[in-house]
């Protein structure tokens, strides 16, 4: 199994845990809400749905860009590191999402996850145009992380799944959450 397909398959996993925890949710438990200043189920895969959609147009961006003979030559702190250090050394305990991937549009916890669905093909097919480069020449910034290899930005879509299904699991399990 190559690095790129390791990595795909663990967003895909991710992915894949985050439908099953929000399966056989109502339209009124995916849009409730423990508070106004948080999200609601549906919010954050919508949330999800945008910053995995973003994130993956970033990473064939630069691989374009590596296919055009541009690389990326400014400094690279984050070079080697996991997406686990990174983010341990970049974000603050309550990070704002960037307005790209801030929910915006609406609609029912059906369509988000539907939509969330498609997602796998996309990364799929990324994941056949990355195989036969160095991943680690393949970089594109992130908003709060900086600079990100093309690894980096994978693992980070999977970790990024991961602290959201965690997030919907608090919003299933709070007292007011509806039955």
């Amino acid at each position: 199994m190559t690095t790129v397909v390791r990595l795909v398959s663990a967003v895909d996993d991710a992915r894949q845990v985050l439908l099953d925890n929000v399966d056989g949710l109502s339209t009124a438990q995916g849009a409730w809400k423990p508070s106004a200043d948080e999200w609601s189920v549906a919010e954050i895969v919508e949330h999800l749905f945008l910053a995995e959609f973003s994130g993956v147009s970033k990473i064939w961006v630069a691989l374009e860009d590596v296919r055009a003979g541009k690389r990326w030559t400014e400094q690279n702190p984050n070079r080697g590191r996991s997406i686990e250090d990174i983010i341990a050394s970049t974000w603050k305990p309550k990070e704002k999402a960037p307005p790209i991937a801030t929910p915006n549009i609406g609609g029912p916890l059906a369509y988000w996850v539907s939509a969330t669905r498609t997602l796998g093909d996309v990364l799929a097919d990324l994941g056949r145009e990355l195989d036969p480069y160095d991943l680690s020449a393949i970089v594109y910034p992130h908003f709060l992380c900086g600079p990100l290899d093309a690894r980096q930005r994978l693992e980070f879509l999977r970790f990024h799944i991961e602290r959201h299904v965690a997030q919907i699991e608090r919003v299933k399990g709070d007292p007011g959450f509806p039955k």
